[in-house]
């Protein structure tokens, strides 16, 4: 299936991936919202299981181990073009997350990535509802 113009929305996870007590952000090196730190995630391949996909997206765009606890909130992300067609339409099955192992190794789909302590989110220009997705599930999970 093609993600630019898709005849219907894609599945894809997210995570929110805590190690001490930061998160895990990442800058996107691919569109959409190249440029803008989001949280590491990716598209469901066939015959995947969801928390399956979340732990290999870690591994292949990070290099690190995560132990997924929770499945958080589902989010359904429209971004059109410049004459209002649907570019990308995708629905996100985000989790929470914690860092178990491995060092941070970017892949070609991620141009940077950084432990971030909560109260300095303000500092990241991340694409929209990032900082509050974040903010509502760290508060879920009492961090």
């Amino acid at each position: 299936m093609e993600r630019e113009y898709p005849d219907r929305p894609i599945l894809a996870v997210g995570a929110v991936v805590v190690k001490d007590g930061k998160v895990l952000l990442t800058k996107r090196a691919e569109e959409p919202h190249r440029g803008l730190w989001s949280l590491p995630g990716g598209v469901v391949q066939p015959d995947e299981g969801l928390e399956a996909a979340v732990e290999r997206e870690l591994v292949e765009e990070c290099g690190i181990d995560i132990a997924v606890d929770a499945v958080t909130e589902v989010v359904e992300q429209k971004i059109p073009d410049d004459q209002g067609q649907v570019r990308f339409h995708y629905v996100i099955v985000d989790y929470l997350a914690r860092w178990r192992a491995g060092d941070l190794t970017l892949s070609k789909e991620v141009e940077d990535a950084h432990w971030v302590d909560p109260v300095d989110l303000h500092h990241y220009q991340m694409t929209g509802g990032t900082a509050d997705l974040i903010r509502r599930l760290l508060a879920r999970r009492g961090a």
